[in-house]
């Protein structure tokens, strides 16, 4: 005797988006704050948030909390380095006193 059974498609295999990139960028992102002047970490991390935003419309909310932290970290990177560097151009004619 046989019995027939209905096939349920297994959820595991079923075709899901990933969301790694906005993940990621959200990660960086709350990384450079703690490690504050570095300059790759806020790089990267607006990288794949912006690569999250065209390939992960599911985390969204992700991919631009992730923009919005390192492109602010890597902001105040930048200004902080400039404003050391005019500093230590100022300051170098007393060098030599």
């Amino acid at each position: 005797m046989t019995t027939a059974t209905a096939t349920t498609p297994n959820i595991a295999t079923a075709a899901t988006e990933t969301n790694g990139f906005s993940i990621s960028s959200l990660v960086l992102g709350i990384v450079s704050i703690f490690a504050s002047f570095t300059f790759f970490a806020p790089v990267i991390g607006l990288v794949l948030g912006i690569m999250a935003l065209k390939r992960e419309p599911a985390s969204r909310t992700m991919a631009i909390w992730g923009i919005v932290l390192n492109g602010v970290m890597l902001a105040g990177t930048v200004l902080v380095t400039l404003g050391a560097l005019v500093f230590g151009l100022v300051m170098l004619p007393f060098a030599f006193i």
